[in-house]
């Protein structure tokens, strides 16, 4: 049932004198009450449409997606104590960011060692840190030549699409 259909119904349904019109499919439940017309303060025609989550076939109700909260920006123990650095340009630096949101990961496996640190040199097709996303691990690499000179997100954290990783001195 599209608007306009919806619309006519319930003018056809206030017209007709009923008070309450109860209608359920499988995929809606539509209330309609009218106020009887024989009610003297009554100026104008009220209409509420309730729509309730039906039960799935797993027998919960569906529930509405929640919007998504943006996970908090982490520095990681290396850069905590270097306050200095923060301070400085980073203008001069090319930014490697997130191809896509998901968990980053700096290690192959936590018993491995990070791929890269602060100071090491980086080739393009250097892999920096793999990004988990629906159980996929995916290889970031650095697309860049340069020297690491700040990692901007900690180890096992949430990232978003677009989101700073390091910071990358081409010279």
């Amino acid at each position: 049932m599209d608007y306009k259909e919806l619309k006519e119904f319930i003018k056809a349904v206030a017209k007709s004198g009923v008070t309450e019109v109860d209608i359920k499919t499988d995929k809606m439940k539509l209330n309609i009450k009218v106020p009887a017309k024989g009610k003297a303060a009554v100026t104008h025609t009220e209409t509420i449409i309730q729509q309730v989550p039906m039960a799935t076939a797993y027998g919960a109700p569906m529930q509405m997606p929640v919007a998504p909260v943006a996970p908090p920006v982490t520095v990681p123990e290396e850069q905590k104590s270097d306050d200095k650095s923060s301070a400085e340009d980073t203008s001069k630096y090319i930014t490697i960011k997130a191809p896509m949101v998901g968990t980053m990961y700096r290690k192959p496996a936590p018993d491995k060692p990070n791929f890269t640190s602060i100071g090491d040199n980086v080739q393009e097709d250097t892999v920096v840190c793999i990004i988990e996303a629906m159980k996929l691990f995916n290889e970031i690499e650095a697309e860049v030549s340069g020297k690491i000179v700040k990692i901007l997100v900690d180890d096992a954290s949430p990232v978003e699409f677009d989101q700073p990783l390091f910071l990358v001195d081409p010279s």
